[in-house]
């Protein structure tokens, strides 16, 4: 196997909770294998939440930051893959040797109290785990 990582860009809308939990999930999860970078259409922080669900099952991603994707436009990666239609429609094209799709709910602009808000957090994160687990653990 060829001992060089595959490189990753997870796009979304913001970069503050979707693409930060797949990206902190990757890191994690296969981390040998891969080097994991997330962007947004119109960057505006890390979501406080996403970075307490990810706290919850040993994840660190409070010192990220949200990302424009301008500043990828110059490598060439094995995988983008979009966690939001928003970032498949209007993403510019981004050079990637494979190009996956997911459109998970933005848990962002869940309505409710923490405890709500925080539910719908997990939800979304654990959907995201169970989808890179089906396309990266065996390299799509």
């Amino acid at each position: 196997m060829n001992s060089k990582k595959k490189k990753v860009l997870f796009l979304c809308s913001h970069n503050s909770a979707r693409s930060q939990m797949a990206e902190g999930l990757l890191k994690t999860m296969y981390g040998n294998r891969f080097e994991v970078h997330s962007a947004g259409l119109q960057p505006t922080e890390v979501s406080p939440y996403a970075i307490e669900v990810l706290k919850e099952i040993g994840i660190d991603i409070s010192n990220n930051i949200s990302k424009r994707i301008d500043i990828y436009k110059d490598i060439n990666f094995d995988y983008v893959a979009t966690v939001c239609d928003q970032a498949r429609e209007s993403c510019p094209f981004f050079p990637g040797k494979i190009i996956i799709h997911k459109d998970f709910k933005d848990p962002s602009n869940t309505k409710g109290d923490i405890v709500d808000i925080l539910h719908e957090f997990r939800r979304i994160r654990d959907e995201i785990k169970t989808w890179i687990e089906q396309n990266f653990k065996d390299d799509v």
